[in-house]
Formats: C-alpha cells, structure tokens, sequence
C-alpha cells in the first residue's frame, strides 16, 4: 500500500496592480545634468493640451481702448448727420413733399449738438457716463426745460413787457438745471466725474427742440420758407456748441465738482462763476443784435467747453491709470 500525500496547488498568480496614469505635465522648468561647466540647466516643461489661462496684467497697465468706432461716434454721427440733412431737403425740394418737414427739422437741429455730445461723452477709455442715463437726462431735460421756460417766460412777458427779455437767460438755464439735480440725486456715483456729459446732454435736449420750434416758426412766418427754414436750422446748429450746450455744460461741470470735492470753497466759488457766467453770456446774446457782440460771446462759450472737455477726459484717464 503506497502512502498518498496531498497534493498542494500553486496560488494562481496575482493581477499586475493597475498603474497610475501618468499625470500632465505642467509648465515649469525641468533640471538637467550638469553642463560642461558644472552648470545645472533647466529647459521649460512642455505645455498640458487645453485652454490656457491668461494672467491679468499686472497694476498700473494701461486700460483696454475704447473701440476706434465708438471713440469716433461723434466724427460718423457728424457726416450721417450733414449727407441725411442734404438728402433730405433736396428730395423735399424736388418732390414738394410735406411729410420730410419734421424729418428735415429733427435732422437739422439735432446733428450738432449730438455730435458735440458724443465728443464730450467718448474717451479712449470708454464712456464718462452711462448711455441710459444720458439718453433720460436729453429726453427729461429737453421736454421739461422747453415747457417750463415757455411757460414762465409768457408769465413774465404779461407782467414786465419788454424788459422781460433780461430774465430769459436766468428762466432758461434754471429750468435746464431741474433734470441734472435730479440726476445728481438720484444717481451721483454712477455718473461721477461726468458732469459736463450730464449738462451738455440737458442742453442737448433743450436745443434740439427749441431749435425746430424756430425753424418751424421761419418756415410759417411771412415771407418764410423752405430758404428762412434753411438759414434758421444752418445758423443755430453751427451755433449751438456755444449756446445752450456750452452754458449748461459748464454750470454742470462745475456743480458735480463742488460734490466730489475736498475743497468746498473752491468748488462753491467755480459754480457761482460757472452760474454768473452762463446767465450773463445768455442775456447778452438775447438781448443784442451786434454781430460783433455775438461772435465774442461765441468765442468765450465756445472756448470754454472745449477746454472744459480736454480737461475731463484727462481727469477720466488719470483716474482709470489709477483704479487700474
């Protein structure tokens, strides 16, 4: 009898443990073997497929440029504006057309101070102001200021007669001033810095439909017409950068300066110039007929609001630099 012995079986073999993918490289420099000079060397890392991420430039770069197209708004506002206005009055010529007369006195009275309005409102940077509240400022302003100082100016016409003429520059320019206080209240820190855009676009508002109501009246008045309605729209739209929009422009301008100012006594006294100024130069222009007189009070008006638009875009642009 053999003996048996039990048989042992062989453990089957173990899995190969799985292998950990390999990770993606990341950037990052990788060391080398020493050069010939003893040197330790690195090369950069290959670069993991996929998007990349972009460090934001670092502080004190300068700021993204407006778009060309919207920094030059005003430049196309302007040459739409005067091909629109030609078109129009030489079809409305032609075809004896009725109906393209308040085309004709939207267009012609609204161009420039448009235009003057998207030059102030434009910086490389972007807008001074939100366009929202620009277009109610323009709207609210130039429906409000032409009812009010129509009103008021009849009143005072009924009690002072002839010498009520010395009160329109100081009825006019407070009821182009409602609206921008309410916006001052209302929404000073959207609107900060841009003062002048604020009472440029009251002004705006204000010209555009006082303008029309002039060319409206040539057109109808005896002797009128289609030439007086021309020469009326021509000569208050070439003026109006140093009329209404220039005046407001400028008490705005200061008014906002006095609120974000340290120095109150310098901002109380810029507006009270800016007030004086503005009322004086209106009166001044009403109640003359020198040319000489007008072409001086164009010269001041109009000088003053270019000034006052280079100096608020280099105070825009410092203070992006800055927050930047």
């Amino acid at each position: 009898m053999t003996a048996q012995f039990p048989v042992t079986q062989a453990p089957a073999p173990r899995p190969p443990a799985p292998r950990s993918p390999a990770r993606a490289a990341v950037p990052g420099p990788v060391a080398q073997a020493p050069g010939l000079h003893g040197r330790l060397t690195t090369q950069p890392r290959a670069t993991a497929p996929g998007p990349q991420v972009r460090l934001a430039p670092p502080n004190g770069a300068a700021p993204a440029r407006y778009p060309w197209h919207l920094r030059l708004s005003w430049l196309l506002v302007l040459a739409g504006g005067l091909l629109a206005y030609v078109t129009t009055f030489v079809i409305m010529v032609l075809t004896g057309n009725p109906i393209l007369l308040p085309t004709l006195l939207l267009v012609g009275a609204a161009t420039i101070p448009v235009t003057v309005l998207l030059l102030a409102q434009s910086t490389r940077s972007g807008p001074l102001v939100p366009g929202r509240i620009v277009l109610v400022t323009v709207a609210a302003s130039g429906l409000f200021g032409i009812c009010a100082a129509g009103l008021e100016e009849r009143i005072a016409g009924a009690v002072l007669g002839g010498a009520s003429i010395l009160l329109v520059g100081v009825i006019e320019e407070s009821a182009k001033l409602v609206v921008p206080l309410i916006v001052l209240a209302l929404v000073h820190r959207a609107t900060r810095g841009g003062g002048l855009v604020i009472g440029i676009a009251a002004g705006t508002g204000f010209a555009v439909l006082e303008t029309m109501g002039y060319g409206f009246g040539a057109l109808l008045s005896k002797g009128g017409g289609l030439g007086a309605l021309d020469t009326t729209l021509v000569l208050r739209g070439v003026l109006v950068p140093a009329g209404h929009v220039a005046w407001t422009g400028a008490v705005c301008a200061a008014l906002w300066f006095l609120v974000e100012t340290s120095h109150r006594a310098r901002g109380a006294l810029a507006l009270a110039v800016a007030v004086l100024g503005a009322v004086v130069l209106h009166t001044a222009w009403d109640a003359t007929g020198s040319l000489v007189l007008r072409i001086v009070v164009a010269a001041v008006s109009g000088g003053t609001l270019l000034a006052l638009v280079i100096l608020t875009h280099r105070r825009h642009a410092r203070r992006t630099v800055t927050a930047a």
